[in-house]
Order: structure tokens, then C-alpha cells, then sequence
């Protein structure tokens, strides 16, 4: 078996001696290379290469970004059979893909998982998503989310660390600096409902959307790699209701987690509860708009992009192996 390791050595979590203990252990087996990133774009460039030159599995070691850049290089010439599988150990700050499949946050313990899913062959087929022409494993953000996730990019470029309080300080600074009265986004389904007067928007892959510490905020509790897109939007923007959903958001995947007796499910309660506070969930979309009145901040897996207008999201099924 060919493997190559994609490790990101800026990413938050990783450590020279981490990624020795990694490739050292995965390195028992296997054909194993390992390629450090660079720049932005790299991790993306290193998978593309290693696609088309017959690579079996390309594991990403780094964080989000890094997982992201390697699934949209693993798929430049689309969905084949001829796509490495995807293997990924945390090496960021919260590492949501990887968690999202089952994995310990750990880089050492996600490892000896991973390890064994190699040894016995244990990988599935996900689900991705496709906004416009780039690819993401969980996540997607329009609007206000986008805004923050810049602003903290910003940050790390004038050399301050990717943490959760950083992420809190600057989302709490960025919410009353938008513009909060004047609703830019409309939602077009295909076959479904147009939402106008929404004031942002998340779209989902899977569940949950990111984690505050270890406490997952499950926006979308029912979003999983085995169905399409799920979207939250945000229909008001009132500094109480902002906080009350993301309460709600923080026990709703407690709620679905818990047993569901009766005609109406945990997950259904959550988001009900989301809708009364100003928040509005669809489930399982497969073709769709975003439009926006203007130009808005967009994100991809906590990775900053140019503002847009209009974004046409697509699901695809079972788009790409993951070894997990």
C-alpha cells in the first residue's frame, strides 16, 4: 500500500515530535512519504499530484484547512475510482472532520485508529459538499460566520494563536459590526421553498458544526455524511436571540443524543426551538442558491475565501473513501 502524510507544520496542534511519532508508526506496514506544506495551497497541489500518480491513501496531518485543501486536490479531476482514500490526523485547534468521523482529538490516538483501520481495511464513503467549484467536508459560511472566521485569520497572521477564546472575543467583536438591520441573503432550493431576509448562513455536512472546548454546537442536529446539505440561517439578528440559539445549539446535541420517546424526536425539538428564536433549518438539500445584495464574506472548512454574491451548492454522495 502507498501512503503519503500531508503534514501542515504551522498548524496549531502539531509538533515536530508529533508528526515523527506519526510517521513512524504508520510507517510499520505500509509505503509510506511524507511531505511537508509549504503555503496555502500546497497540501492542495501535493494531493493532486499524488492522485494522478496512483497513491492509495493520502493522510492529512494538520488541521481543518489542511483536511480541505487535501480533499479538493484528491478530487481536481472529480469523482473516480481512481481517488486515494482519505486517512486524517488532528493536528488543529478543533479539528471538526476528524471528529465528526468518530476520531479522538488526540494525534497519537487518532493514529493507532487509524493504524487499525488500515490493517483491517475499515474505511466508508462520504458524502461531500460543492460550493460553486470548491469542495468542503463539513462546513460552509455566508455572512456573519465567514466575518469572524477572517477576522481570526487576521489575527494569526500578526502571530497570535488559534484558540477557542480568540475565536468567542472576536465573534462577540464582529457581531456588532455587521450590519444587523439590513438582511442581504436569499435561499433558493431546487424543487423547494425561497427564504428571503435572511441575514446569514451555515451550511452543513455533518454533525456538529464545530466544538467550544468539547462541548459540540449542533445548529443542524440531524446534517450527516449520509445525506445531503443542511442550512441554518439566521431570519433576526437581536443580540438576546443570538445567545438563546447558541444555548440551544450547545444542548440540542446533548438532546439528540438522549433517548427520543415519543412522536416527536430531540432532534425535531432542536429545531423547532432554533426556529422560534429566530433561526431557520432545512434538512437534506441537495441543489441550491445562496444570493446575497451584496457582497459577503464566505468560508469553506474554517478557510477564508474572496466575498461573494452568489454561491450554487451542490451534495454529492459518496464522494470519497475515508479510512476512520
Amino acid at each position: 500500500m502507498r501512503v503519503l502524510v500531508v503534514s501542515n507544520p504551522r498548524a496549531t496542534a502539531t509538533t515536530v515530535r508529533q508528526r515523527d511519532v506519526v510517521v513512524h508508526a504508520l510507517a510499520t506496514d505500509v509505503k509510506l512519504k511524507v511531505e511537508e506544506t509549504a503555503n496555502r495551497g500546497h497540501a492542495a497541489a501535493l494531493a493532486c499530484r499524488a492522485m494522478r500518480n496512483g497513491v492509495d491513501v493520502v493522510v492529512a496531518l494538520g488541521g481543518d484547512g489542511t483536511v480541505n485543501e487535501v480533499i479538493n486536490g484528491l478530487l481536481t479531476d472529480g469523482v473516480h475510482p481512481g481517488v486515494p482514500a482519505l486517512a486524517v490526523v488532528p493536528g488543529g485547534s478543533t479539528n471538526v472532520f476528524a471528529r465528526a468521523l468518530g476520531l479522538p482529538n488526540d494525534p497519537v490516538e487518532a493514529t493507532s485508529i487509524l493504524m487499525a483501520a488500515l490493517a483491517g481495511g475499515r474505511r466508508r464513503e462520504i458524502g461531500l459538499g460543492l460550493a460553486d467549484d470548491r469542495w468542503f467536508a463539513f462546513t460552509a459560511g455566508f455572512g456573519y460566520d465567514a466575518a469572524v472566521v477572517a477576522a481570526v485569520e487576521a489575527h494569526r497572521r500578526r502571530g497570535k494563536t488559534s484558540t477557542h477564546p480568540l475565536y468567542v472575543r472576536t465573534a462577540v467583536k464582529t457581531f456588532f459590526q455587521q450590519q444587523r438591520h439590513s438582511p442581504a441573503l436569499t435561499l433558493e432550493i431546487a424543487g423547494g421553498p425561497t427564504v428571503s431576509k435572511l441575514h446569514m448562513a451555515l451550511v452543513t455536512n455533518s454533525d456538529p458544526w464545530t466544538f467550544l472546548g468539547n462541548r459540540p454546537v449542533s445548529p443542524t442536529p440531524d446534517a450527516s455524511f449520509d445525506t445531503g446539505l443542511d442550512v441554518y440561517a439566521r431570519t433576526r439578528m437581536g443580540a438576546p436571540g443570538i445567545l438563546l440559539s447558541a444555548a440551544s445549539m450547545v444542548r440540542s446535541r446533548q438532546a439528540s443524543a438522549s433517548s427520543a420517546a415519543g412522536p416527536v424526536s430531540a432532534a425535531a425539538r432542536a429545531r423547532r426551538a432554533l426556529r422560534v428564536l429566530g433561526g431557520y433549518v432545512a434538512h437534506d438539500a441537495h441543489d441550491f442558491v445562496l444570493r446575497a445584495s451584496r457582497p459577503l464574506p464566505f468560508q469553506v472548512d474554517g478557510d477564508s475565501l474572496d466575498e461573494r454574491e452568489s454561491i450554487h451548492f451542490r451534495s454529492v454522495p459518496k464522494a470519497l473513501r475515508v479510512y476512520s
